[in-house]
């Protein structure tokens, strides 16, 4: 990992309040905005590997919360398809190169928002039929977007809205798949070299903004109107993603 300088710290520490605060107070749905916008420091593996401790910290309160109030049948065929998605993910990080990384990690950013206006907006698609075919398809592509860019939410969250569980069991269903997921990508972030001690270090010295960030979420989930919240971290989240869009092209053109 380069040196981190001011720039780098700066993008780090944002990125861990923001991913802490979405958690800590407003569903988690934008945290997402945290690699993306680390990724204009350093490389996209480098992100990723950076955030993985912290969200693995952050998703552990999360399980001890909603401890056994998930829906089993519901989460395992997930996480089964989210291993097969994770090994192609760690492919798709040892083929190709970082501009086309910040490409694809753009478009992702972008996609992303894109599901987020239209969930808000009630046309989020509900995939019916059986368990399995859905398990399959929506957890291998949650284990390989978040492999890439900790970007499972829009893939999982169509999964869980058509099991159709109340309220509890489908946020602790999430939680779940999300905290073990990001313990399945411990192993192949390491076997890949992208997870080492210079990572490890940073992330330790950011998990105090972490921790930061969910206490400040849960204070601004009963003050800040979650209108504003999501407007603020969409637009951000949407000039991120071109600006890694811009820079993987010209790395790839020129």
């Amino acid at each position: 990992m380069p040196e981190a300088d001011l720039s780098l710290w700066a993008a780090a520490v944002a990125a861990v309040l923001l991913s802490g605060i979405s958690k800590g107070g407003f569903g988690g749905g934008l945290g997402f905005v945290a690699t993306p916008l680390l990724a204009l420091a350093v490389p996209p593996a480098t992100a990723a590997a950076i955030m993985l401790p912290i969200l693995i910290m952050i998703d552990q309160v999360g399980v001890a919360t909603y401890w056994r109030k998930w829906s089993w049948g519901a989460v395992w065929p997930a996480l089964i398809a989210a291993a097969f998605g994770i090994g192609l993910g760690v492919l798709a990080f040892g083929a190709v190169s970082p501009n086309l990384l910040r490409l694809g990690l753009g478009a992702i950013a972008i996609i992303f928002l894109v599901f987020q206006l239209a969930q808000k907006l009630g046309w989020t698609p509900e995939v019916a039929g059986p368990r399995g075919p859905r398990a399959t398809l929506w957890g291998a592509v949650a284990g390989f977007t978040s492999t890439i860019s900790h970007a499972g939410g829009p893939p999982i969250t169509i999964y869980l809205l058509a099991e159709r569980l109340e309220k509890t069991a489908y946020q602790a269903s999430s939680v779940l798949i999300f905290w073990a997921v990001n313990l399945m990508k411990l192993g192949p972030y390491a076997a890949l070299g992208v997870l080492d001690l210079s990572s490890l270090s940073m992330s330790l010295t950011l998990a105090p903004a972490a921790v930061a960030g969910v206490v400040l979420g849960v204070w601004a989930h009963k003050r800040v109107p979650e209108r504003i919240y999501f407007r603020g971290v969409a637009v951000l989240l949407g000039l991120t993603g071109m600006r890694l869009l811009w820079d993987g092209a010209l790395g790839i053109l020129g």
